[in-house]
């Protein structure tokens, strides 16, 4: 086969998939882009087509959508924080101290509740946290007060560290796996004790996998709608709730537009700042 003719057979298998990401992704946020700046006209109810700036007035002027965006960011950083400090012992273990056969056993256990619905998941934490559910049982066995987590913020902060704790396990997990062995050894015969290798050598080099898995964990709590909406209370609600109650309820489209795209450029910087700490060299 000729050059050219094998340069326009890998043209015909790229067509395909880069067309469909252009025309529906990156088409889609560009009409995004543009819908951002139009307004509905509060007497017909019709799209104007005309370049404002008011939706982004009134979303940084106004102190509830500002204090939604913290809401959002706050609980999102939280919950990569936790999971974080979560996976780290699992990890640990799945990555240097179990053989292959275990390794995979574990492996499948953490990724098995990613089989099941997510809502599934999420009425399933509805039924531990209830005032009536397992957390309260357990607590009145051993006579401790019974806990008003429910429908609170802690119940949101608790429910999406366990949803996304898997996401942060696997990038921490690979990363570990890269750290060779006779980097370990060398820092033991030095004199390192356990606490200083895990400090100058395992943590310095997990860190490209804490935040490739940190992009997972903050950009997906960052965009969620549904746990707010199921798990959370009367003040918890995320910049995902006011995107979709202005499509589906007030049918504000521009409105949605401009907050989303505030949604999509905090977790472009936050992307942008885990590339530095080298999240997209350790996939």
């Amino acid at each position: 086969m000729t050059p050219g003719r094998k340069l326009l057979g890998h043209i015909a298998l790229l067509v395909p998939p880069f067309g469909w990401l252009g025309v529906f992704y990156l088409g889609s946020l560009s009409v995004l882009l543009l819908s951002a700046f139009w307004q509905v006209d509060a007497m017909s109810g019709e799209i104007v087509r005309d370049w404002t700036w008011e939706n982004f007035r009134i979303l940084f002027s106004d102190t509830t959508y500002t204090v939604i965006a913290r809401r959002t960011t706050g609980i999102a950083i939280l919950v990569t924080i936790t999971d974080i400090i979560l996976a780290w012992p699992l990890a640990w273990v799945i990555a240097r101290k179990v053989g292959p056969r275990l390794k995979l056993t574990l492996l499948v256990l953490v990724a098995l509740p990613l089989w099941s619905s997510m809502l599934a998941r999420i009425y399933a934490w509805r039924l531990i946290l209830g005032h009536d559910g397992v957390l309260n049982w357990g607590l009145r066995l051993v006579g401790l007060p019974d806990q008003n987590v429910a429908f609170t913020n802690i119940a949101l902060w608790i429910v999406f560290s366990y949803l996304w704790l898997p996401f942060m396990l696997m990038p921490m997990v690979a990363a570990l796996e890269r750290i060779p062995a006779s980097l370990l050894d060398a820092a033991g015969d030095q004199g390192a004790t356990p606490w200083q290798v895990f400090r100058t050598v395992v943590f310095p080099l997990a860190i490209p996998g804490m935040a490739a898995g940190s992009v997972f964990t903050f950009a997906v709590t960052q965009g969620d709608y549904v746990a707010p909406m199921l798990v959370g209370g009367a003040g918890s609600e995320f910049i995902g709730n006011v995107v979709y109650s202005n499509v589906g309820v007030s049918g504000n489209v521009p409105f949605a537009a401009a907050f989303s795209l505030i949604l999509l450029a905090m977790v472009a910087a936050y992307m942008l700042l885990a590339r530095r700490f080298g999240a997209f060299d350790a996939q």
